[in-house]
């Protein structure tokens, strides 16, 4: 991958886009993880204005502290970078109350997780009306079009998606490029979303290679079949998720009205 190349055509695409689209800049939410650290520096590149949000529900220490720190190294370098935090969660805690919790703890503790996405994403939308920005994604190309591994209308629910096109080594290597803080660069992918550390392999049960591999050879028409011991088994998470989660990639169905009865 000629990395620079890369960097300077998205920071090109997202400022042509928000020149065009006459807004100010960009809200993204930093999660002290390696796709939201890439995403905020490629937009802070741009020299518009770039509001960087902590939206902590139960956070892991470990992911406040690596925001914490890609923040402070971001404004160090960038003026037109600021930041604030939202502490979601009380918010989070109000919403239990009023809701019904019965049912398998499992499917409950999904719900829960996946309303801290939607909370998140309602913050980021709040902030990017008040300043006339653009919500950025922070998905990569593995995550949004392989196992859909996002919350719809949570971290899916975005204005533009400057990384959606990168596999996750390719998000790494343009990390190291950015100069992105070493903590977040070594740190165990994690979407944050359960209030512990739990990594992403440890919920979907392969891991990025493993995932970046299967899509390669799927969309190369190979099938589980083609391949024996943990290869064959990585394809069929691999294919599982992709199967379950095409409500999220695919567009909304509409439900069209013939002619003959309108």
């Amino acid at each position: 991958m000629q990395t620079e190349n890369v960097v300077n055509h998205i920071v090109n695409w997202l400022k042509d886009y928000a020149t065009k689209a006459k807004v100010n800049g960009f809200v993204v939410g930093i999660s002290g993880g390696i796709d939201s650290a890439v995403t905020s520096t490629l937009c802070a590149k741009t020299g518009l204005d770039v509001l960087c949000i902590e939206m902590p529900i139960h956070q892991a220490p470990s992911h406040v502290t690596r925001a914490q720190e890609h923040i402070a190294h971001l404004k160090r370098q960038f003026p037109n970078v600021k930041d604030t935090v939202v502490n979601l969660t009380p918010v989070f805690e109000a919403f239990k109350t009023e809701v019904n919790l019965d049912g398998k703890q499992a499917t409950v503790d999904m719900a829960l997780a996946n309303t801290r996405a939607r909370l998140r994403m309602t913050t980021l939308y709040y902030h990017a009306g008040l300043l006339g920005l653009l919500v950025a994604g922070t998905g990569n190309k593995v995550e949004d079009f392989g196992v859909g591994f996002y919350t719809k209308y949570g971290d899916g629910g975005v204005d533009l998606s400057p990384i959606a096109d990168l596999l996750k080594s390719e998000v790494y290597t343009v990390g190291k490029y950015l100069d992105v803080p070493k903590s977040i660069i070594e740190a165990a992918p994690s979407d944050g979303l359960f209030g512990d550390a739990r990594s992403d392999e440890d919920q979907i049960g392969a891991s990025y290679p493993e995932l970046e591999w299967a899509m390669h050879v799927t969309e190369n028409g190979k099938t589980a079949s083609d391949f024996e011991g943990r290869k064959r088994e990585v394809i069929d998470i691999y294919l599982g998720y992709n199967s379950s989660n095409k409500h999220k990639m695919n567009p909304i169905p509409v439900c069209e009205i013939p002619n003959n009865l309108k």
